[in-house]
């Protein structure tokens, strides 16, 4: 079993960029999208965004962005990944060999699991609202790609989400929040932990037994 990847999403701070990165987080999310509490300003971002270490990757997030708004936060943060609903990406121009995150949502009709690109993300119809997906249906999608699952995880359902799905990776904010759209380190580093330590028991059935 490869590697769980971890997405920390709508961090705003060097604080909180530093909390994922020593927890363990293998990407980070910035959300440009001003009706949202974990949006983040241009200037903030490139400042912040600058201090991720090579090997952690950069998602910028985005909502029905306009070209311009995509185009700045790209330049802002050198992201490596561009995240947004899949219907946003068909009238976006995104630079050539510029990687993308479609978002695809369990409240709403999916397409067939031979039509999913090689990696989405799938969540509740509404972002950052802790709202949890339907498990049911991300695990029949697991075989279509590399699952990014999303929506109303923390530490108590991650394990859980994580036996009953089998994704590629998972993605949180809300659930690793003190208070809504601030970032909270102890949360951070307790997150990650436990969903490493579900996905070595998951890689290796007798290590659970053992460890009973």
């Amino acid at each position: 079993m490869s590697r769980l990847w971890i997405k920390i999403c709508g961090l705003r701070t060097a604080a909180a960029i530093a909390a994922a990165v020593d927890a363990g987080a293998d990407a980070i999310g910035f959300v440009f999208h001003a009706a949202s509490p974990r949006n983040v300003e241009l200037s903030a971002a490139r400042a912040i965004a600058a201090a991720v270490p090579r090997g952690i990757e950069k998602v910028a997030v985005f909502l029905h962005p306009s070209q311009a708004e995509v185009d700045a936060a790209i330049d802002a943060v050198y992201a490596d990944w561009v995240q947004t609903d899949a219907a946003d990406l068909a009238g976006l121009r995104l630079p050539a060999g510029q990687r993308v995150l479609p978002v695809y949502r369990t409240d709403r009709p999916l397409p067939p699991p031979q039509d999913m690109p090689r990696r989405f993300l799938l969540e509740s119809g509404r972002s950052g609202a802790g709202e949890r997906a339907d498990w049911d249906t991300a695990a029949r999608l697991t075989a279509a790609g590399e699952l990014v699952l999303a929506g109303g995880l923390d530490a108590t359902n991650v394990a859980a989400a994580l036996a009953a799905v089998r994704p590629f990776g998972i993605d949180v904010s809300s659930g690793v929040e003190s208070t809504r759209g601030v970032k909270d380190a102890a949360l951070i580093r307790n997150f990650v932990s436990v969903a490493r330590a579900a996905h070595a028991r998951a890689a290796s059935p007798s290590l659970g037994v053992m460890q009973k």
